[in-house]
Parts: structure tokens; sequence; C-alpha cells
């Protein structure tokens, strides 16, 4: 899970979730996790990830700074655009 820092919203409109979608789409590529389950909303993220060939902390750390870049650029400001590290719950898997 990942929050817009106050509360503050990660997308603006369809082109930001598009961008957000293409750039998760292409770190899944890169470190060979999986998600199962991912919703945007306004102003926070949650996805259902399993790690793969690298660690899904690479994963976000990629997706993340690089949409906050993307955003800030985009819409002409600077500064944090997430609340803190993205939160993470260990899911045990059953055989």
């Amino acid at each position: 899970m990942a929050r817009g820092i106050n509360k503050g919203a990660l997308f603006q409109d369809d082109l930001d979730r598009m961008k957000f979608r293409e750039r998760l789409e292409s770190c899944i590529v890169e470190t060979k996790c999986s998600v199962y389950a991912w919703v945007l909303m306004d102003n926070h993220v949650h996805l259902l990830v399993r790690s793969g060939a690298k660690p899904v902390a690479i994963l976000m750390r990629k997706l993340l700074t690089w949409y906050a870049v993307y955003y800030n650029r985009r819409h002409h400001r600077s500064g944090y655009l997430f609340e803190n590290r993205y939160k993470s719950v260990l899911c045990q898997e059953d055989q």
C-alpha cells in the first residue's frame, strides 16, 4: 500500500493512472514479480504482489520513485508525493 502525502491525490486523470500501470508492468517484467490484484484510488494504491527474481522492495522502489518524478514534472510541482515508505503486509502461502 502506498498513500499520497497528507492523503493528497496521486492521480489527477486517466493519463496518470495509465502511466502508473505501464510502469508497474515494466517493473514486473524486470523483477519477475507477480501481481495478483491491484487498485488505484485517488489518493492511494493497493497491490497484491508475490516476489520473483528480485524482492518486492526493488519493484516498489523503481515504481514509486519513477512515478513521483513523472507526476511532479507533469503537474509542475516539487517535493514528496508519497507519505512515508510504502506499507507491506506479509501473506503466508498455504500448500
